[in-house]
């Protein structure tokens, strides 16, 4: 019904915030409602949502977030809270990682996501996300330099930032080499 709102952040609270719009306070339920200032203006992407019992709107700060959101709603199982705890927790890129990669562990350390619910979103997700601007590299050299990283003891997100943007056309050795490159500087 909305697509966005654009407004002047009037109050703030654990659950959302209230943005005037045109003299109106529409009470918008959002995943981070303290990264928002009050008198900031802004423009909120907005998702309508109902119930037979409630009707809420849910405010992002950017259309990806937005749309990742509709996109784990649509999980058997997810609900809209479920949802906003996984946008609260972590940035749009890593969440889509986690589920182009199968990384259900990452997945379960957001509240209300256990493992069949991980592996419920990428099983219905998985090679499903394509945003504008934000690009997961998912081939299979990627994968043999985190597979190799990973051997050499590195965690996991230290390989996330050590594999974030590499050029996938170079070979795997080479890949590896910049990788190890990036630990030393």
């Amino acid at each position: 019904m909305f697509n966005y709102l654009k407004g002047t952040i009037k109050f703030i609270d654990a659950r959302g915030i209230t943005l005037d719009v045109n003299d109106v306070g529409y009470q918008v339920v959002a995943p981070n409602p303290y990264a928002f200032k009050i008198d900031e203006k802004v423009l909120i992407y907005t998702y309508y949502y109902v119930r037979e019992d409630i009707a809420l709107i849910y405010g992002f700060k950017s259309s990806e977030q937005k749309t990742l959101f509709e996109d784990l709603i649509s999980v058997k199982g997810i609900g809209p809270k479920s949802a906003l705890a996984v946008l609260a927790s972590a940035e749009v890129k890593d969440i889509i990682r986690a589920i182009e990669t199968a990384d259900t562990k990452y997945l379960n350390r957001f509240p209300g996501i256990g493992p069949k619910a991980a592996q419920q979103i990428i099983l219905d997700l998985k090679g499903k996300l394509t945003y504008d601007g934000i690009q997961i590299k998912s081939s299979s050299r990627l994968e043999e330099v985190e597979s190799a990283l990973a051997s050499l003891g590195y965690k996991a997100k230290e390989i996330q930032k050590l594999t974030d943007d590499l050029d996938t056309s170079l070979d795997t050795a080479t890949l590896v080499r910049l990788a190890l490159r990036k630990i030393a500087k």
